[in-house]
């Protein structure tokens, strides 16, 4: 591979289409979605039987015979078995993670093509029993004789036989992420109102693309599925006032947070093509986009001096002082939609003089994004949010949007749990 042409390039995505939690993909498991996303991919790009050079992936909520997961979707898919795989994960951001890791292996010239992909069930989420519970199966598996199992079963409880199952609060906290984030919408004074309006033109925007046959040939269809499925196109900003909060009750008038303003658990899966220019030439490819730089980062968020959220709040001034941009040089901003509210609150915190002076180091406000040119496809409010697959979903959708519609630049920024970020900027081919 040449020096001069083993940039990385995005070629295409695939994903399945989203669905609501503990509906249509209620019995699929993750390695089912995933296995599903990658093969049509690899259908729609004539891989079949083909060595890649690897593949990555991840899913936030994991069974533990998941350990492999990615590798075992990689066998069970039309790949060349002997395609190497790996599994990561950066909470919400995996599957942009996923992208970034490729994408530099491509660019160091240790490959020269690559899948990467991201899957999430809450419908399959994993169960746990109690810790004294634990304990006791493992000494059972360890026991020899009836005698010693009898003992040791005898130690069980009736509480130690009540299922664990997972849940979206923060270890260090104990809140929930939309806790969290009503929080930050309260001491950024992000209006009901607002909120609303995103999610209505998110809903309305998803709807738009699917009916112009956009995402064609960024779908396949699963069990029956064919579009996703919380799209709300008739959503109005009338509608959505009438719904109660649901997340920030302690702070009465002040709770602004809905379930129509904020993302449902969702089950899905994405995936990624991606190679070399020469790589893309050989095959006939044609390249959609470029990823040029990502930045990570992460905020203190355990002692309430920052939000759960707002990470890439402070990691999208470092990328673009970095690459010497604006706001003013992007055609495009994809801001996954965790909730409404977090948006506005990235948004609120870049035209704040103080935020980016003392939280940043900027020396003045880094500045107003063009609204038009907000998640212009819809965003997770409208598709949902598949933790690890919304990173594939806005990689694949900003990639072609950039290529169809002649523009040039594209930020990516999604919030992770954790109190993590990862943020990116893709260029037009």
């Amino acid at each position: 591979m040449s020096a001069l042409n083993n940039r990385a390039v995005i070629l295409g995505g695939n994903r399945i289409p989203f669905a609501r939690s503990n509906k249509q993909y209620s019995k699929a498991t993750n390695l089912d979605m995933l296995t599903s996303a990658i093969d049509g991919l690899v259908a729609r790009f004539g891989l079949a039987g083909e060595n890649i050079g690897e593949v990555s992936g991840g899913a936030v909520l994991k069974h533990s015979k998941d350990f492999n997961l990615t590798r075992e979707a990689v066998l069970g898919s039309a790949l060349s078995p002997t395609t190497p795989a790996f599994d990561l994960g950066q909470a919400c951001a995996t599957g942009l993670e996923a992208v970034v890791s490729l994408n530099n292996k491509i660019n160091a010239g240790q490959i020269e093509s690559g899948i990467a992909s991201g899957v999430d069930s809450t419908s399959d989420a994993p169960i746990v029993v109690n810790d004294s519970m634990r304990e006791i199966l493992l000494e059972l598996t360890r026991a020899k004789t009836m005698v010693q199992k009898a003992k040791i079963a005898s130690q069980i409880r009736p509480a130690y036989l009540a299922p664990q199952a997972p849940t979206t609060g923060e270890p260090r906290t104990g809140l929930s992420m939309g806790e969290h984030q009503a929080i930050t919408a309260a001491a950024w004074g992000i209006s009901r109102q607002a909120q609303d309006e995103l999610a209505v033109a998110s809903h309305r925007n998803l709807a738009a693309a699917w009916e112009s046959g956009f995402f064609n040939d960024l779908t396949t269809p699963y069990l029956g599925v064919s579009r996703d499925t919380n799209m709300r196109p008739d959503s109005t900003v009338e509608s959505l006032a009438k719904l109660n909060p649901v997340f920030g009750k302690k702070l009465a008038a002040e709770a602004t947070m809905t379930a129509g303003n904020s993302t449902p658990l969702t089950d899905g899966a994405s995936s990624v093509l991606l190679g070399s220019e020469d790589w893309a030439a050989e095959h006939g490819f044609t390249p959609l986009a470029r990823l040029v730089d990502a930045e990570a980062a992460a905020v203190d968020f355990v002692d309430g001096a920052e939000g759960l959220l707002m990470a890439p709040a402070y990691a999208v001034p470092r990328l673009l002082a970095r690459n010497g941009l604006t706001f003013d040089d992007f055609d495009v901003f994809e801001i996954h939609e965790a909730f409404a509210s977090t948006v506005l609150s990235h948004l609120a915190a870049w035209e704040s003089e103080e935020f980016c002076k003392d939280k940043v180091g900027l020396d003045k406000a880094l500045g107003s994004i063009d609204r038009d040119k907000l998640n212009p496809l819809g965003s997770s409010l409208a598709a949902g949010h598949p933790f690890a697959a919304t990173g594939g979903r806005i990689i694949a959708t900003t990639a072609k949007y950039l290529k169809t519609t002649g523009k040039k630049r594209s930020l990516v920024s999604i919030c992770a749990a954790g109190g993590q970020g990862l943020t990116a900027i893709v260029e037009a081919a």
